[in-house]
């Protein structure tokens, strides 16, 4: 039987999974390694933070996600396909190791802060602070 995500521990084990799947996808690989140049190194810990105040409520986390994808978007736009692989890996990654509440809101909660930051990233103008109302129906 898989455990639930109770630690640090566990969101470090699912982030390191998700972006090592992450950087293998033919939709992702790519933004990661060539557009973005990520840097390991600094990016996982902001990560487990993240996902650790998100899921364990833990404090520590200091950034503006939004922020960070809407510059990114500047340099190669950021497709709802993208972000439906994004989704898809981070889901079989917390089925792959983990189940129970807190495994079931990572998944509800990675859906709705990707399909929240696809929507901002294509609807609304960051300069203006304002939504610009296009609607992307796919």
């Amino acid at each position: 039987m898989k455990k639930d995500i109770t630690a640090i521990e566990d969101i470090q084990l699912l982030v390191d999974t998700f972006y090592d799947k992450a950087v293998k996808d033919p939709q992702l690989g790519h933004i990661f390694n060539d557009v973005a140049k990520v840097n390991w190194e600094h990016h996982l810990p902001i990560m487990y933070k993240f996902w650790a105040s998100v899921l364990l409520g833990e404090t520590g986390y200091t950034g503006n996600p939004m922020d960070a994808h809407f510059r990114l978007n500047e340099k190669i736009p950021l497709t709802h396909e993208a972000f439906n692989s994004w989704k898809n890996i981070f889901m079989e990654t917390v089925d792959e190791f983990f189940e129970g509440p807190t495994a079931n809101e990572a998944k509800k909660k990675a859906v709705s802060i990707a399909d929240l930051m696809f929507y901002k990233i294509h609807n609304y103008d960051q300069s203006a602070g304002v939504n610009i109302g296009k609607v992307r129906r796919d």
